[in-house]
């Protein structure tokens, strides 16, 4: 994990602290997420390519805002999907009065329903995938960390998104393991997506290059860690992208998200 992942998930490291502690830890993430910074300003140009003023774009898993504030500043509207309780109510707070800004306070899944959110001491790294959490136990990325609480929380689809909201032009996922069952929600090509592929769920992440591409999205490409850069020119099929994916199996020592298009 980058640099400046981790300096973002260790702010985040409110949950188990004492009052003081998550007074000022809050007001250190609103800062955050008010704030502009230069890597801000870097996602902005990234993300430029795929959204852009009166679009609407949906960023599912959106912790504490940092995608959800530079799609607004591209003047999209924005669909944050975020299950916590603690971060969606950062969001309200944050991003409540931006009149493109909507709050799903729910998770995506394969269907509605109900499920169980395990949450660690770092909100970035909270999931509803068990195999996840255990991998990345497993192999070290997160070693230090326990998740050894749980919220039980409402799940709707991309389908039912899409439905209430309109078709995005974009979809960020970032769901800590459970891209899948996300994805699996969706039964129609959008514009672009992107999902986030840990390489000790190589599997997983090569379902949802599956699924996708029985959908109808036919070009994809690759950025490593947090490096707003994709990594082909052009862009590749689903042959390269699963051929990418595997050269990554089982690299602790990177992430990544895929990005596809129709």
């Amino acid at each position: 994990m980058n640099l400046s992942r981790r300096i973002l998930r260790e702010a985040h490291s409110i949950l188990q602290r004492g009052p003081v502690g998550r007074w000022r830890d809050r007001r250190i993430l609103l800062r955050q997420a008010r704030a502009w910074t230069p890597a801000d300003e870097k996602m902005r140009a990234f993300y430029a390519q795929f959204v852009g003023p009166g679009d609407l774009a949906f960023d599912v898993g959106a912790n504490a805002g940092n995608r959800t504030k530079v799609f607004l500043r591209l003047g999209a509207r924005v669909v944050a999907v975020e299950p916590q309780s603690s971060c969606a109510s950062l969001l309200e707070e944050a991003f409540g009065c931006e009149p493109g800004f909507s709050l799903i306070r729910q998770a995506l899944g394969a269907a509605p329903g109900e499920a169980e959110l395990k949450l660690s001491e770092a909100t970035t790294i909270a999931s509803m995938s068990p195999t996840w959490v255990n991998a990345v136990q497993r192999s070290g990325r997160f070693a230090a960390y326990h998740w050894g609480r749980a919220e039980r929380i409402p799940v709707t689809t991309l389908d039912a998104l899409i439905e209430r909201h309109g078709e995005p032009a974009f979809v960020k996922i970032d769901v800590e393991g459970f891209e899948f069952d996300v994805l699996k929600g969706l039964s129609r090509p959008l514009c672009a997506l992107s999902f986030e592929f840990t390489p000790e769920c190589a599997d997983a992440g090569l379902a949802c290059v599956a699924h996708l591409d029985c959908l109808g999205f036919n070009q994809f490409n690759y950025s490593s860690d947090e490096s707003m850069r994709l990594e082909a020119d052009p862009w590749g099929d689903t042959s390269f992208i699963r051929a990418h994916l595997e050269a990554l199996r089982g690299n602790v020592s990177t992430f990544g998200d895929v990005y596809a298009r129709s």
